[in-house]
């Protein structure tokens, strides 16, 4: 048995792996690549089978934000050409709920740029949602910033599923790329959606000139807010941004973080976030054997693959589409909604 078969052991009985462990992963040589991703499916089979969850995200109010995050297009400190607007309409909104359910969308995600919303765009956006949760059958997201206990208890009476707040990196390495709010800012928003009732979903950002040891220390202070997702994005240098100059990630250090988070959150959605396709490239299907949820369609400010190039991706995995959203009377969505299972066999290198 591989070290790393016996790491998804500890990760099967729930075994946090060692700080030392942990940096073993992210340290594997590149020709053992295929053995560690091996050991990933183990756990991600257990508790995800070879299903696959998607999500859509809308941008609804994009640019001008005042904080300075140094990966984000829409920063004050971002001189990146990109449209900027206000909050969109509810009928856009609502339109950008369909597209998600057809697209075969478990879950539709709201973001806005800002600090925090404000109390009227909060008003308009659980509106919206109000006329989302009563046309389609499809849960939603939100991801609009730091959020304070009555923002996050309108937004979970209006029929919100779950608040998207990220921890972006470590807490020791925050400050290197965000000084307009705190680490403990984030953490603060995260609690008061959690006592609001609402799922968290929080993940963060690879490739921003982080040690690996910030890597793990992202991992295990995920471990400690228990998010039910984790969101992982690879850096995408937009030009104008302060890191648009920061070194491309490999597609192979791509997969060894998502597989490290596999083993620390064996039971934990984890979604290829933000960079897929700019990242992983020709490697995005060797993602799903760790992670278990994709975006669609694409990000705020850029392109993403096409959902029919998603499930063509997933079917030919031999995976399949999860769609097990429930209508608003509370029944499953039709068969012709949901993905039919593929035969096709897991690759031999995968194989159990």
């Amino acid at each position: 048995m591989s070290d790393f078969h016996l790491l998804a052991e500890k990760a099967l009985r729930d075994e946090a792996l060692t700080r030392d462990e942990c940096l073993s992963v992210l340290a594997t040589p590149d020709e053992r690549l295929l053995d560690l991703l091996n050991a990933a499916f183990l756990v991600r089979e257990r508790y995800f089978g070879r299903k696959v969850r998607l999500q859509m995200l809308l941008n609804a109010k994009s640019g001008a934000c005042q904080e300075d995050c140094h990966y984000c297009s829409q920063s004050a400190v971002s001189t990146a050409d990109i449209e900027q607007y206000g909050l969109l309409p509810k009928h856009e909104m609502v339109e950008g709920a369909r597209r998600a359910a057809q697209a075969k969308a478990q879950r539709y995600c709201v973001v806005i740029s800002g600090r925090s919303p404000l109390d009227r765009e909060i008003a308009a956006i659980a509106d919206a949602v109000q006329a989302i949760k009563r046309e389609i059958p499809i849960q939603v997201c939100c991801s609009l910033g730091l959020l304070n206990k009555e923002q996050a208890q309108t937004l979970k009476t209006a029929g919100v599923d779950r608040i998207n707040h990220n921890l972006n990196t470590s807490e020791a390495y925050h400050e290197a790329i965000c000084t307009t709010h705190s680490y403990r800012d984030r953490l603060t928003t995260i609690d008061a959606a959690r006592n609001a009732g609402l799922e968290i979903c929080s993940g963060g950002i690879i490739g921003m000139g982080e040690r690996d040891e910030d890597i793990v220390d992202l991992a295990f202070a995920l471990r400690d807010v228990k998010p039910d997702s984790i969101p992982l994005n690879t850096l995408h240098p937009v030009p104008g941004t302060p890191l648009a100059e920061t070194q491309a990630l490999s597609p192979q250090r791509c997969l060894k973080v998502l597989c490290l988070f596999r083993f620390l959150h064996p039971r934990t959605e984890i979604r290829v976030a933000g960079g897929r396709e700019f990242n992983l490239r020709t490697l995005q299907p060797l993602a799903l054997y760790p992670a278990d949820s994709l975006f669609v369609g694409g990000y705020l400010t850029t392109p993403g693959q096409p959902a029919p190039e998603a499930w063509r991706m997933i079917s030919d995995l031999g995976f399949e589409v999860e769609a097990a959203y429930l209508t608003p009377d509370g029944d499953q969505p039709p068969a012709s909604a949901q993905r039919t299972p593929s035969a096709t066999p897991l690759p031999m290198f995968l194989a159990r």
